[in-house]
């Protein structure tokens, strides 16, 4: 008769996990009995941020929740900050982790990893998070996580396993349960949000990540209302690169949030209007003319932006009904109105102009990752140039560029959750950027990497320190330098966990390291200059 631990196992299997992230310990003996004898691979990382990092970064690429299995105490309490990184990027994630014997819950026996209530730790960075109690509540809470993930805003899962619980035996077996449909629009609202878009003289589209997987729907709209569309950093790929009616994801400019603001009707389909989108600190965009917008979040159509329309609906479904509404009617547009094709290459020349120094060096990185290594996956993190990667790189397609520099903003991240993107999309390269700063904080999952053959490029923006802080402390007229940090020798490190490493010393240097990395079977370490990008 198997454990509740093993169940567990078993259940996710039948769920279609097939890769779980996490470190072993002495409270979820029973999971890793589950996974000796399960078909899914288990990735040993070093800490638990890396197998919270790198769940996500599986998520992002592959559309399904990223998994990872944590010990109590001082594992949950690691996890959590990947968990606040998937929760502010809506992004599924389920973590189950082990806790001490029902008996001693919240009691201060002073046992082994003892965190009073673990779910109070967890309780602001998950949609919810569970005590499982008896073997016989495993299915129903396991179909609720996988419910969240599917029909609602979906944001990590956080679920405890007690030590007395996780070993007893279970006499029935778990059952994967009828999972609900995604919400679907209202036909009236539908239709009103069609009428508006066709009358329009001068529509704008907004895609945001929670519109990822409506890329075909969302394609077929814009061309269809010949309308300029925006991407917010978590919408890069919605429109393949080079699109003729994308403006990219140039929210933060003001060509393009003056072109929302002058628009007689804005269409916003999954997005926050967070402030690491817009760069609007303390203020909202404004419009002035009818605001529509689509969440499957219901509280997030009341934050934020005041909407003449607003449809609770997944973002797929409500595109296609859209655009089966669109189809419909007879156009009206306006026969004075630009095309959108001119709108687009208008606003973008505008934009040009509120570059900042150095874009030279970052364009350049952009263009040799988009011409060596067209269908990459860009992973970045808290770095100058994933801040640049946020506007000027261009994704060809979704799930192709995943950011710490969005929503919570942590450093360490790019490392980890490229190694999980890799994992998840085993055929497509991925590059990891990150700084020398933020390197230091993930750098041991580079053994992680080695040891599961995960060849991904890492590319370490080397400015000895936090460059960006270094800004920010002398325009307050506080010395930075009391506060800089060193860096290690990279290459040598990263040659000492086992991988391939180098110094790029000019731009044609790096391009040849690039080519070369798709052969490899290791990471691919390569320190990186502005200086060296400009030779």
């Amino acid at each position: 008769m198997a454990s509740c631990g093993e169940a567990t196992v078993r259940l996710l299997e039948q769920y279609g996990v097939t890769t779980v992230f996490g470190i072993p310990g002495a409270h979820t003996i029973e999971l890793y009995r589950g996974l000796a004898g399960s078909t899914i691979r288990h990735v040993s990382t070093r800490h638990e941020q890396g197998a919270g990092f790198m769940a996500h970064g599986y998520a992002r690429v592959t559309g399904t929740p990223g998994v990872c299995f944590v010990i109590s105490g001082p594992g949950v309490t690691s996890v959590t900050t990947p968990m606040g990184q998937a929760y502010s990027e809506s992004v599924p994630m389920l973590v189950i982790s082990g806790a001490g014997c029902t008996s001693s819950i919240g009691m201060g026996y002073g046992t082994l990893h003892e965190l009073g209530h673990q779910r109070e730790a967890t309780a602001q960075v998950a949609a919810f998070s569970h005590t499982l109690l008896c073997p016989e509540q495993l299915p129903e809470v396991i179909a609720a996580a996988y419910a969240n993930f599917r029909c609602e805003r979906p944001r990590p899962v956080h679920i405890e396993i007690p030590f007395d619980v996780a070993a007893q035996p279970v006499d029935f077996e778990p059952i994967v349960w009828h999972t609900p449909s995604r919400p679907a629009p209202q036909a009236g609202a539908i239709a009103e949000a069609a009428r508006l878009l066709a009358s329009a003289r001068s529509p704008v589209i907004i895609f945001g990540g929670g519109a990822t997987h409506a890329a075909d729907s969302a394609r077929e709209l814009v061309e269809l209302l010949d309308a300029p569309a925006v991407l917010t950093t978590n919408g890069k790929g919605i429109l393949p690169r080079g699109h003729r009616l994308s403006l990219g994801s140039n929210l933060q400019f003001e060509p393009v949030r003056l072109l929302l603001e002058e628009a007689d009707v804005v269409l916003a389909v999954g997005t926050e209007f967070g402030e690491t989108d817009t760069q609007l600190i303390g203020t909202r965009m404004r419009f002035s003319g009818r605001l529509i917008r689509v969440d499957i979040d219901a509280r997030q159509l009341s934050r934020a932006q005041c909407s003449s329309l607003s449809i609770v609906s997944d973002s797929a479904e409500a595109l296609a009904a859209l655009v089966a509404a669109l189809k419909a009617q007879p156009a009206c547009r306006s026969p004075v109105r630009r095309t959108g094709t001119e709108t687009v290459r208008a606003v973008r020349e505008k934009v040009r102009a509120y570059w900042r120094a150095g874009i030279p060096a970052y364009q350049r990185l952009f263009d040799l990752i988009s011409s060596t290594l067209p269908d990459a996956v860009v992973v970045g993190d808290s770095a100058q140039h994933a801040y640049e990667a946020d506007h000027l790189f261009e994704a060809n397609e979704p799930r192709s560029y995943m950011t710490a520099s969005t929503g919570y903003g942590t450093l360490g991240f790019a490392l980890p959750a490229a190694m999980g993107a890799k994992i998840g999309a085993p055929h497509r390269p991925v590059v990891c950027l990150i700084g020398d700063a933020g390197m230091q904080f993930t750098l041991p999952e580079l053994a992680t990497a080695v040891q599961e053959r995960i060849p991904i490029v890492v590319l370490i923006w080397m400015n000895a320190g936090y460059e960006e802080i270094r800004f920010l402390l002398r325009e307050q007229g506080i010395p930075p330098e009391r506060f800089d940090i060193d860096s290690p020798d990279f290459v040598m490190c990263a040659r000492g966990f086992g991988c391939e490493a180098a110094v790029a010393q000019d731009s044609r240097d790096l391009e040849l390291l690039l080519a070369d990395a798709t052969q490899l079977e290791r990471p691919l370490v390569v320190e990186l200059s502005e200086e060296a990008l400009l030779e």
